[in-house]
């Protein structure tokens, strides 16, 4: 649904170069710190930047000169925007119906009855957590076939991301050939909703790699630097300097539990994977 190649996209203090593939029925995680590019991407994906170099496409068609239909199978949840804060849900529900020829109305009512979210009240008057349940709803109301998501969960307590996520995830088991392109530094959130993660760093993707694998195969070996000294670094991706010694990110840690009985060895987290690729030393 969505294959980006060679995108890139300079400004005066930050450069944007990555390739990335969205198929049909797949959930993608973009992952990364503040900064590193995910907005961006997701700006190129909608068409709302226009790329110095290479491609981006969207159901097969260049994402700046898709037609009205093929937008309409486009939802989209951005953290940073949303309908006016004067706005009530029974007043969005006719813009929605206004502006989607498949808006479905019922799920609509239904999605945010089902969410407690008050139909009388403006937007002004929601709690953050609220504001974004709305906007997923909003997003998923008009039989989309691809879902744009940026940071959905971002500000919001334990309870109102699951939520969020639990919005995402009976969409999903209602429609199993949608695919969704989810953006987070919430990496945990992640972790049981994508089939894959992709790490952006500074603007070029870093890592990419189905999530079973890496919750699987991949680990963290905890060592001081005489330890490091001893250890074969042949399958340690990235180390980051801790009080103890070094924080080590393999992707063959039953190599490293067979042969070093003795060092500490964690299960990786995709929080792991951020903290210590992004923001320690590639190997």
């Amino acid at each position: 649904m969505v294959i980006i190649e060679d995108l890139t996209k300079n400004y005066s203090d930050f450069s944007l170069n990555i390739s990335l593939k969205l198929p049909e029925g797949q959930v993608s995680g973009l992952v990364g710190r503040n900064g590193a590019g995910k907005s961006t991407t997701i700006k190129a994906i909608l068409g709302l930047i226009k790329p110095d170099g290479g491609s981006v496409k969207v159901f097969g068609k260049d994402s700046d000169k898709l037609d009205p239909s093929t937008k309409e199978l486009i939802g989209v949840a951005l953290s940073d925007s949303g309908f006016s804060n004067y706005l009530t849900i029974k007043a969005i529900a006719k813009i929605l119906k206004a502006s989607y020829a498949t808006f479905e109305e019922e799920r609509f009512d239904k999605l945010c009855r089902d969410m407690k979210l008050p139909f009388d009240k403006p937007l002004k008057d929601f709690s953050t957590g609220m504001k974004a349940k709305l906007r997923v709803i909003a997003a998923i109301c008009h039989k989309a076939k691809l879902l744009i998501m940026d940071e959905p969960t971002s500000g919001l307590d334990v309870q109102a991301r699951n939520e969020v996520l639990d919005i995402l995830r009976n969409y999903l088991a209602e429609n199993d050939d949608c695919s969704i392109l989810i953006s987070s530094h919430i990496s945990s959130d992640l972790e049981n909703l994508c089939d894959d993660i992709y790490l952006i760093n500074d603007g070029k993707i870093i890592l990419h790699e189905q999530t079973d694998d890496l919750l699987d195969r991949y680990g963290v070996l905890k060592v001081s630097q005489a330890a490091m000294d001893d250890l074969d670094l042949s399958y340690i991706i990235a180390k980051r300097k801790e009080n103890f010694g070094y924080s080590l990110f393999t992707n063959e840690k039953q190599y490293y539990m067979e042969n070093y009985p003795d060092i500490v060895i964690e299960n990786a987290s995709i929080d792991d994977l951020i903290l210590i690729m992004a923001g320690g030393e590639m190997l």
